[in-house]
């Protein structure tokens, strides 16, 4: 455990060693959230397609409000007398996932993948409520607010993968590159889709002299790099 994590008070009520049980629970909910909020930045940059402008235009508002959650996850951090970790190089010392996976995509692929980020989050703040409920409401209650957020952002992606008979277009999907290639098929038809063959060129006609003494000059020219 790290000694920045072992506070020398806590808040009142709660014993020490408890709190140090809180702020690692908090620690990794706060990289888990900063990740959400470089990941839903990291898509808005990188969507395409005829989806551009309502996909692009929904995550502002969703990045500024889990960068509210992961600032109340740090200042209770503080609260309880622990050092909230921030940077980028903790983030990914300690994390127990992977970068986001998905570069430049079709608006609805980035939503396949981006319902299976929510997923993951989600399922940890869970866990994390339930632990947290067994040493401090206080905590508990916050991260059950950051759920009622995490669960309606899911919401609204999931309403752009959903069918009218309720069906997800990423279901069972497992990983990231999976869910975007259930849910845009035109991402899965490219990857399928071999390149086409090309023409053979046709033979080339017979030049005079004078046409190979020009064609040799301007060979000479070229360069390779």
């Amino acid at each position: 455990m790290s000694p920045a994590r072992t506070p020398r008070y806590t808040v009142p009520g709660l014993g020490v060693d408890e709190g140090r049980q809180v702020i690692d629970l908090l620690t990794l909910r706060l990289h888990a959230l900063n990740d959400l909020a470089l990941t839903l930045k990291h898509i808005h940059w990188n969507v395409v397609g005829p989806h551009f402008v309502a996909v692009h235009e929904m995550l502002d508002p969703q990045t500024a409000a889990v960068r509210e959650m992961a600032d109340a996850a740090a200042e209770r951090i503080s609260a309880l007398g622990g050092e909230p970790q921030g940077t980028p190089g903790v983030l990914v010392k300690e994390r127990t996932w992977d970068d986001y996976s998905v570069g430049r995509a079709d608006a609805i692929a980035h939503l396949g993948a981006l319902d299976l980020v929510y997923t993951g989050i989600i399922e940890d703040h869970r866990t994390a409520v339930e632990k947290a409920g067994e040493i401090d409401p206080v905590t508990e209650d916050l991260l059950i607010e950051h759920l009622r957020g995490l669960e309606q952002f899911q919401w609204f992606v999931r309403a752009h993968l959903e069918s009218s008979s309720g069906t997800l277009s990423n279901a069972g999907a497992d990983t990231e590159e999976a869910a975007a290639a259930a849910a845009s098929p035109q991402r899965a038809t490219a990857k399928r889709t071999p390149a086409k063959k090309t023409a053979l060129p046709a033979p080339a006609k017979k030049t005079t002299a004078a046409a190979k003494k020009t064609a040799k000059k301007t060979a000479s020219k070229r360069t390779t790099r």
